[in-house]
């Protein structure tokens, strides 16, 4: 006679809580993402920007997904999610969203280096070093977003 309460295939892992949230794979990558995102908008703001429109889309993208990082780690940290499956889809579309935007900001950072190795800002290792963490910032991102679906 077959069982009739759910079977292990059919459940989905819980969500982490507290501390437990260093520990889970797809979560383990926002404090990461945090401290990467936090020095890229540290050393774009440590240049003399000369190109105002580029440098302050990744000043812009930067901030905003820092701060918006920080508040979804706070949440899962606080256990705001109460293991609700719609957590998962907020977390999946957030982090592919921005990495999206974040791949745009991370090229345009490398063209302001690329700018600043001909002599338009004298900052050319700033700049080298937030195109750096910018794209290393778009693969956290990205790695957050494609292992939600293969948890």
């Amino acid at each position: 006679m077959a069982s009739v309460g759910p079977s292990a295939a059919s459940t989905q892992p819980a969500l982490p809580s507290g501390v437990a949230v260093f520990k889970t794979i797809p979560y383990a990558f926002i404090l990461p993402e945090i401290v990467c995102g936090t020095w890229v908008w540290i050393l774009v703001a440590a240049t003399s920007v000369s190109l105002p429109l580029l440098q302050g889309w990744v000043m812009y993208v930067s901030l905003t997904s820092c701060l918006i990082s920080l508040l979804l780690l706070l949440s899962y940290l606080l256990g705001f999610h109460r293991n609700s499956e719609n957590w998962k889809v907020l977390d999946s579309l957030y982090h592919g969203a921005t990495a999206i935007l974040y791949m745009s900001a991370a090229v345009l950072q490398a063209n302001a280096t690329i700018n600043s190795e001909f002599g338009i800002s004298p900052n050319y290792q700033l700049n080298s070093a937030a195109s750096f963490f910018a794209f290393l910032t778009t693969f956290l991102y990205i790695l957050h977003a494609f292992s939600i679906y293969y948890q």
